[in-house]
């Protein structure tokens, strides 16, 4: 990833903040922005009003998911696959705290699966979690992971891998 691609990042959130009335910088997360083709872009909190940082984020993430989506989109738009870069917005530690919840549900859902042998439905994701717990529960040999259904009720199932 390169530095011309950070700086559009946080130019482009920064300038999306600004027509919607929100004054904040955007940092860059360096340590997690070192994953290949990744960055963080962070929306700094310290002059956002509590109200702010709730309508930022949204009911479980949904605004923070959009800025999401619409920065991957518009940054990614017309670039060649070596300059694309996927951005992930943050904002007062929900992508930190949400990863740690997704990690506990995979684990209830693979104890579940263990114990019973029977398929595990995890509903009340978006597509990026049910993509974070698909890839969660990929290096686990003995579980499958589909998505069932249609949005905005789409579920994700965990269940033993079929021996066939």
């Amino acid at each position: 990833m390169s530095e011309s691609q950070i700086d559009r990042g946080k130019t482009w959130l920064e300038s999306l903040l600004a027509i919607s009335g929100v004054s904040s910088n955007v940092d860059i997360n360096d340590q997690r922005s070192g994953q290949e083709g990744s960055c963080w872009l962070t929306i700094n909190s310290d002059a956002l009003t509590p109200e702010q940082i709730t309508n930022l984020i949204g009911e479980r993430g949904s605004v923070l998911d959009a800025i999401q989506y619409l920065a991957n989109t518009t940054l990614n738009l017309n670039q060649t696959e070596d300059e694309q870069c996927a951005y992930t917005v943050e904002l007062n530690g929900y992508r930190e705290q949400r990863r740690v919840e997704l990690e506990a549900l995979a684990k209830e859902a693979m104890e579940h699966v263990r114990e019973t042998g029977e398929e595990y439905e995890i509903s009340s994701l978006s597509a990026a979690e049910r993509r974070q717990v698909h890839t969660l529960l990929q290096d686990f040999d003995e579980f499958e992971t589909y998505s069932k259904g249609r949005e905005p009720d789409r579920k994700l199932v965990v269940q033993p891998k079929s021996t066939s």
